[in-house]
């Protein structure tokens, strides 16, 4: 199955972040030296998304201006001779074709989707949201369209969360089938903790059919007094096959300061000019204690 087009919804203000972000999104925040937004198209595109469509907001113009061809500096870095930073800005200007709807009001993630149903039209299309950083060795996206090869119908990622955090999720209810796949038989949106069905919480990665459109065009307002996609997946279950995997790989919150942080440290440590020497940093600062 070839998953086309992926939705990216970076409509948010980034609100917990600033001043940092009140000039600039939040998703052009970088980790080490590429902005995280870079990462989740890398990850669609590694998934076969050939479009990325961002619902976007007004005043995140560089988001799309990261993802086109700058002929200006490319020519300056190529006269300078800086070849591996002429290689990575071209790199970001030709992923994959980066398009933009807007998101008039923020009305909720099923709402934001559905914004995106002009250019992605009628088959099944990813959703990331880069908030959610996952270090992967396959990447997550990637592992939710091979069971969608093998399935069909909506897959969702899913990861165990602690009993005290479970109603910051949205969590499922159902059987495992096939190692960490998960037949979903219901779904939750920010469930109390005395009355969740499981410990498996959705993060920040689906596959869903174009039928979804349809559906949450119907859907009415839920928690919060937005449209939430999963109430959506929900009312989608009596006709659609629904799987969870429960993804391999590390999660990092980068929608809190701390995630980000904790994100920022293993970019660097995995990174392949700085990662020798920032782990030694890290040793010589863990010897030395807590800052008084």
């Amino acid at each position: 199955m070839s998953l086309n087009s992926t939705v990216i919804p970076v409509a948010g203000r980034g609100t917990r972040f600033l001043p940092a972000t009140k000039a600039q999104p939040k998703e052009m925040m970088p980790l080490v030296d590429r902005p995280l937004i870079q990462y989740a198209v890398e990850e669609a595109v590694a998934a076969g998304s050939e479009r990325i469509v961002l619902v976007s907001a007004p005043g995140k113009e560089s988001i799309l201006r990261h993802f086109r061809r700058d002929a200006e500096l490319e020519s300056f870095l190529e006269r300078a001779g800086r070849t591996q930073s002429l290689a990575m800005v071209r790199h970001a200007g030709t992923l994959a074709t980066v398009d933009a709807v807007m998101q008039p009001e923020p009305l909720g993630v099923g709402h934001a989707i559905l914004q995106a149903s002009p250019l992605v039209g009628e088959g099944p299309f990813g959703v990331m949201f880069p908030d959610d950083f996952i270090v992967a060795q396959v990447p997550v996206l990637e592992q939710l369209r091979r069971v969608h090869e093998q399935y069909g119908g909506i897959v969702i990622a899913v990861e165990r969360v602690p009993h005290d955090e479970i109603e910051r999720y949205g969590v499922i209810d159902g059987e495992q089938v096939d190692g960490n796949v998960v037949r979903v038989s219901d779904l939750v949106e920010k469930p109390a903790r005395d009355r969740a069905p499981s410990d498996l919480a959705i993060v920040g990665r689906y596959i869903l059919p174009g039928e979804i459109f349809r559906i949450l065009a119907d859907t009415p307002a839920g928690v919060g007094g937005e449209i939430q996609i999963t109430d959506a997946i929900r009312a989608a279950l009596t006709g659609l096959p629904c799987h969870a995997v429960v993804f391999e790989g590390q999660r990092f919150d980068c929608g809190s300061k701390l995630g980000f942080l904790q994100a920022t440290i293993e970019v660097a440590r995995r990174h392949e000019d700085l990662g020798a020497e920032f782990s030694r940093y890290l040793e010589q600062v863990s010897g030395q204690g807590r800052p008084a």
